[in-house]
């Protein structure tokens, strides 16, 4: 029996910045010195960003962000200030829209849920309160010092809901921050699959939606 829910927010409770990044990408790619696509930034990007985020230091995701930016701005001789780049991103991150069914979905779900978010606290409060949206616990990877998939934010996320592994259900849109993430921490994972992907037969999913909708039926 499902007690309590851990629920990923970008990408599975508003919208992702995937537009955001891209733009952000063209940009560079336009000021770039020698030939370069936006979406060969934009890969560059996503693997420095992967590379400072696993580091020996924990650094805030808008840290890693500009970090990494400034790496391949610098590696394609693009000019420019990361910093001034990122602001959109930023911004976007304290306002997003809403994913379709998520008012449907919180207004009808019963069970407890912890917030697990890779986000910067400030962030995330800043987005929830553009949306007036309270949840029972929330869980940082500024709070925790460490991104998911590590297993310390799923065991801040149980601690804060009193719960245990076979009693909560994590629920986000990437494989492998929140389905990989979830299954190496003991719990059910159920995927958010936004954008159409198909995932090999073995990947750990309990359950597969397109929106929060589909997890009415199965936590009531």
């Amino acid at each position: 029996m499902i007690k309590g829910l851990l629920l990923d927010f970008y990408g599975t409770v508003v919208e992702d910045d995937d537009a955001i990044m891209q733009a952000i990408a063209d940009q560079v790619a336009a000021g770039a010195s020698r030939s370069v696509s936006g979406s060969d930034v934009l890969n560059a990007w996503a693997r420095q960003y992967e590379a400072v985020a696993a580091g020996p230091q924990f650094r805030t995701l808008r840290h890693c962000a500009m970090r990494s930016l400034a790496t391949v701005m610098a590696e394609v001789g693009c000019a420019g200030d990361p910093a001034t780049l990122c602001t959109a991103q930023f911004t976007y991150w304290q306002s997003p829209p809403l994913r379709p069914g998520t008012r449907q979905f919180l207004s009808q779900v019963t069970v407890p849920i912890c917030v697990v978010s890779d986000v910067d606290r400030a962030d995330l409060d800043a987005a929830m309160a553009h949306h007036g949206l309270t949840f029972a616990a929330v869980v940082t990877s500024e709070d925790v010092r460490a991104y998911k998939p590590d297993r310390a934010m799923f065991a801040r996320a149980l601690a804060a809901l009193d719960l245990d592994a076979d009693e909560v259900l994590h629920v986000g849109d990437s494989t492998s921050a929140d389905v990989y993430g979830a299954h190496a921490a003991g719990i059910q994972a159920a995927w958010i699959n936004h954008r159409g992907h198909t995932l090999p037969d073995d990947t750990p999913v309990e359950y597969e939606f397109t929106d929060l909708t589909g997890l009415i039926a199965v936590i009531q």
